[in-house]
């Protein structure tokens, strides 16, 4: 069938290196299934990112390629299961009993990894600051102390991470 998805650049590429990626990624993280999950996700990654599809056929060197885009994959997960570890960890050290429904548990999981997407790339004393304040209700003075900088110091990140937020919810 022409113009049928078995024909397009993608499709040959995922035909062609899903096994090889797969067997990457295993090496990576020491796990076929995870391993598989990710080659996946890579795929689908490349499928809905705007752009990415219509470049497939310009693409010399396809490893190179996917590896790229893999580990960013691969990263995005390591990160979203040490927030969901650090959370869980923080649950069990409540003074009273937390019940939270799965629904609610998925919602405020989103929600933090949301928040640390949206705090990506800033710089570690200004993404701390941010949480802080945000998250366990530090004052400006007790940031300042906790990170060793000047209360100016925090006031400067702040500010950064509240505009560099605002921007990203205006996109």
């Amino acid at each position: 069938m022409p113009g049928s998805a078995k024909n397009t650049p993608l499709a040959e590429m995922y035909n062609t290196h899903y096994g090889w990626l797969q067997c990457w990624l295993q090496r990576k993280t020491g796990c076929s299934w995870q391993a598989a999950d990710l080659a996946q996700d890579t795929f689908l990654r490349i499928l809905t990112s705007p752009g990415n599809t219509a470049q497939i056929s310009k693409i010399y060197e396809p490893r190179s390629f996917l590896t790229t885009i893999a580990r960013r994959v691969w990263i995005d997960f390591v990160r979203r299961d040490a927030l969901e570890k650090a959370w869980l960890e923080a649950l069990k050290h409540q003074s009273e009993p937390v019940v939270i429904s799965p629904e609610e548990q998925a919602l405020i999981l989103e929600t933090l990894f949301q928040i640390d997407a949206m705090l990506e790339g800033l710089g570690h004393k200004v993404s701390q600051t941010f949480l802080l304040c945000h998250l366990e209700g530090l004052r400006y003075a007790e940031i300042a102390e906790r990170l060793e900088v000047s209360v100016s110091s925090v006031k400067k990140y702040m500010a950064k991470a509240t505009e560099h937020c605002l921007l990203l919810m205006c996109e």
